[in-house]
């Protein structure tokens, strides 16, 4: 078993030596001649950049003995259902759940709470961005079952994405291209992606790779598309909040 789950692990590792490594080379650079970090700080950033070397190297074996085949196995099984509409709503809660523990998107809510002091709340926002990325898992497997193209998404929703950037503040429109980023992380890229591929595999009359893809798009439009409507019910509260001080 154990020879199993870590076959080709030797591959991950060099793979993400060659991805950390041009990290820690800029960092000695800067060491030595910019930052000049007292013994503790350096030993603290090194310890850090040790656990995450083992962290992914951990995570990306995980996803090749895991998460692809299990995603794969289980979008077979939801595809070959008589009720297959029941996608729709898994998708929704798969989507949801997946950001909810998208670590990316936790860091990027600290910051973001940290940097506004508070008033773009970081629960507020993880839900926001949960909600709206499990919409866009909904609509992808609707596009799965109907068999639509991916246009009937993408032009309408980039063409109001142009329309509320004209009506929220540039710190949203920023938080909101950012969301779309780092919502399509290794969670949803990894697992939902798999399951999506092995619905496209069981349904009639559908191609995994021109059906089965495509989900990532619609995930990285959702963020932002919720952030800029989330900022302009910001943007109403504080005008809301104004007119009433003004009127006291």
């Amino acid at each position: 078993m154990s020879v199993t789950i870590f076959e080709g692990f030797h591959e991950v590792l060099l793979e993400v030596t060659f991805a950390l490594l041009p990290l820690l080379i800029f960092f000695v650079v800067f060491q030595v001649f910019f930052l000049k970090l007292e013994k503790k700080r350096i030993l603290h950033i090194l310890i850090g950049m040790m656990l995450s070397f083992l962290g992914l190297s951990l995570f990306l074996q995980g996803v090749h003995v895991g998460f692809f085949p299990a995603g794969e196995v289980m979008g077979e099984k939801l595809g070959e259902l008589p009720f297959n509409w029941v996608l729709i709503p898994i998708g929704f809660v798969l989507g949801f759940v997946a950001t909810f523990a998208e670590p990316a998107v936790r860091i990027m809510n600290e910051q973001v709470e940290q940097v506004s002091g508070g008033y773009i709340s970081e629960k507020v926002m993880l839900y926001t961005l949960s909600i709206g990325v499990g919409v866009s898992i909904a609509l992808a497997m609707l596009r799965i079952l109907l068999g639509f193209s991916l246009w009937y998404y993408l032009i309408p929703g980039y063409g109001l994405v142009l329309i509320l950037m004209l009506l929220v503040s540039k710190t949203f429109i920023a938080i909101a291209f950012d969301s779309g980023g780092v919502a399509t992380g290794p969670m949803t890229v990894t697992f939902i992606l798999a399951i999506a591929v092995g619905v496209a595999s069981v349904i009639e009359g559908r191609d995994p790779l021109m059906d089965g893809f495509g989900m990532i798009a619609l995930v990285a439009l959702a963020p932002i598309l919720s952030v800029l409507l989330l900022g302009i019910l910001y943007e109403r509260k504080g005008r809301d909040k104004d007119e009433a001080e003004s009127g006291s």
